[in-house]
C-alpha cells in the first residue's frame, strides 16, 4: 500500500503509547525504590546491569523470530500480542514485591526479566510491522512519525504520573497504583494495534539460522547508517543521563527536572511534521544531518548556564527538543529503505534488522554512561557539590556530546547520497 488512512496509522501507533511508558519507570523509580527497601544499592545496579546485557543479546534473536512466525498464527502482530503478556506480568509484579527481605533480590532479577522481555520482543516487533507496511519513501517517514510522537506521549505519563502518585500515596502504594493503572492502558493499546491496525505481508518460513541474524551486517548500507546512528544515539545519551547532576549542581533547580523533561519531548513531537515534510522535499539524510547541526547550535549554550538560569536552559530545551524531533522520525525510516537491499519474493527481513537496531539503542545508552560517568569522576566531580559555570560537571554535560553529535554529522555526510528507490513489487506478496 502506498499511504496509509489516518485511522489505521492512528491503530498502528497506538501500542507504542503504552510500550514508552513501561520503560521510563524501570529506569527512574525502580533503584530508589528497591534501595528504600533494604536491598543494597550496588546489587540494584548490579542486577539492572546483568539483565540489561541478557536483553541486548536477546534483541537479534527476537528480530529474526519477528520474521518467521507464520501468516496463519498472525504474523508480527502474534508477537506484539504474545509480549504483551510477560510485559504485563512482569511490569505488575516488579512495583507489588514481596515483604520478605530475602526474596527481594531474586525478585527484582525475576520481574526484570520479564519486563525487558515482553518490552523488547513487542517494541521488535513492532518496529518490524511499520517498516513492511509501505513502500513509498516519504510514507514510510509518515509511519516511523506517527509512531514517534505515541512513544512521546508515553514518556510524558510515565515521567509525570508516577512521581504524583509517589507524592501523595508513598513510593510502595503509588508505583503499585501506577502499575494497576497501567495494566488496562497497555492491554487498550495492544488490542487496538492488534485489532484494526494494517498488517503486512510476512516472511516465508524459513529456520533461524546465525546466517538470518547476521544478514544485516552483509549490508554496506546497514553498517553505514548503522555507525551514524549508533554515534549520534551516545551523543544523546549523554545529558540524558546527566540530567539529573546539571539541574541539582549547576542550575541548583532540581525540583525543575520535570519540567525540563516536559518542555524538551513535546518540543519533539511538535517537531516532526516539520522534519516530515523537509525528508520528503530534501531527502531524509540531508534533512537528518541539519538537525543534527540544529541540535548543536542550540546545545552548546548549556555550557555557558550557572545557577539560576532555568529560562535560558528551558530554551535550550525547546530549541534541541525541536531537533530531537528528526531522531524519532527519520533514522528507523531511513532504515526501512536499506532493508529494500534484502527484499526478495521471500518477503523482507524487517526483524532481523530491527533487532540489531535495539541492540544498538542499548549499546548506545551503555557507552554513554561508560564514557561520562567515568570521565566526570577523572574531573573530580563529587554529586552533591554545587558547580560553577565552565565546570566539568558543565564541559562533559554540553560540550562532550555536541562533540559526539559533531562527529555523526560528518559520518552522515561521509555516507554520500541516499538512493531514492522504491522496493519491488514482488509478484504475490499482499499488504
Amino acid at each position: 500500500m502506498a499511504r496509509l488512512t489516518d485511522r489505521a496509522l492512528a491503530a498502528y501507533a497506538a501500542v507504542a503509547l503504552p510500550l514508552a511508558a513501561a520503560a521510563l519507570p524501570v529506569h527512574l523509580q525502580v533503584p530508589k525504590y528497591y534501595a528504600g527497601l533494604g536491598l543494597d544499592l550496588a546489587l540494584v545496579g548490579f542486577l539492572l546491569l546483568a539483565v540489561r546485557l541478557l536483553d541486548a543479546v536477546s534483541d537479534p534473536l527476537l528480530g529474526a523470530l519477528a520474521d518467521r512466525i507464520p501468516a496463519r498464527h498472525g504474523g508480527r502482530k502474534a508477537m506484539i500480542g504474545g509480549a504483551v503478556l510477560p510485559l504485563a506480568a512482569g511490569f505488575w509484579l516488579l512495583f507489588n514485591p514481596p515483604a520478605a527481605q530475602a526474596q527481594l533480590a531474586p525478585w527484582l532479577a525475576m520481574t526484570l526479566v520479564l519486563t525487558y522481555l515482553g518490552l523488547s520482543a513487542a517494541s521488535i516487533g513492532h518496529f518490524a510491522l511499520g517498516s513492511a507496511l509501505s513502500r513509498d519513501y516519504a510514507e514510510r517517514t509518515r509511519i516511523t512519525a506517527a509512531r514517534g510522537i505515541a512513544a512521546l506521549a508515553g514518556v510524558l505519563l510515565a515521567a509525570a504520573v508516577p512521581e504524583l502518585l509517589v507524592r501523595s500515596q508513598g513510593a510502595a502504594a503509588g508505583l503499585a497504583l501506577f502499575a494497576a493503572v497501567y495494566l488496562p492502558l497497555l492491554m487498550a493499546g495492544a488490542l487496538v494495534t492488534l485489532a484494526a491496525g494494517p498488517a503486512a505481508a510476512p516472511l516465508a518460513a524459513r529456520a533461524v539460522t546465525l546466517g538470518a541474524l547476521l544478514q544485516p551486517l552483509r549490508n554496506p548500507r546497514f553498517r553505514r547508517l548503522a555507525l551514524v546512528f549508533l554515534v549520534n544515539g551516545v551523543a544523546a545519551a549523554v545529558p540524558a543521563t546527566l540530567l539529573l547532576f546539571f539541574a541539582a549542581d549547576v542550575l541548583q533547580r532540581p525540583d525543575l527536572t520535570p519540567l525540563f523533561l516536559v518542555l524538551y519531548f513535546v518540543a519533539g513531537a511538535a517537531g516532526m511534521p516539520l522534519w516530515v515534510r523537509l525528508a520528503a522535499r530534501a531527502g531524509k539524510a540531508r534533512a537528518w544531518l541539519l538537525a543534527m547541526v540544529l541540535a548543536v547550535a542550540a546545545f552548546v549554550w548549556a555550557y555557558f548556564l550557572g545557577a539560576g538560569d532555568v529560562a535560558a536552559f528551558a530554551a535550550v530545551c525547546v530549541l534541541s527538543g525541536l531537533a530531537f524531533g528528526a531522531d524519532l522520525a527519520l533514522p528507523a525510516s531511513m532504515l526501512a529503505d536499506v532493508i529494500d537491499d534484502d527484499e526478495s519474493r521471500d518477503g523482507r527481513p524487517d526483524g532481523a534488522y530491527f533487532g540489531l537496531w535495539h541492540l544498538l539503542e542499548k549499546l548506545a545508552l551503555a557507552l554513554a554512561a561508560g564514557i561520562a560517568l567515568p570521565l566526570l569522576q577523572w574531573l573530580n566531580y563529587v554529586p552533591g557539590t554545587a558547580a560553577v559555570q565552565g565546570s566539568a560537571l558543565s564541559w562533559v554535560y554540553a560540550l562532550l556530546p555536541c562533540m559526539i553529535k559533531l562527529a555523526a554529522v560528518l559520518l552522515l555526510w561521509l555516507s554520500g547520497p541516499e538512493p531514492r528507490r522504491a522496493s519491488p513489487a514482488w509478484k504475490g506478496a499482499q499488504a
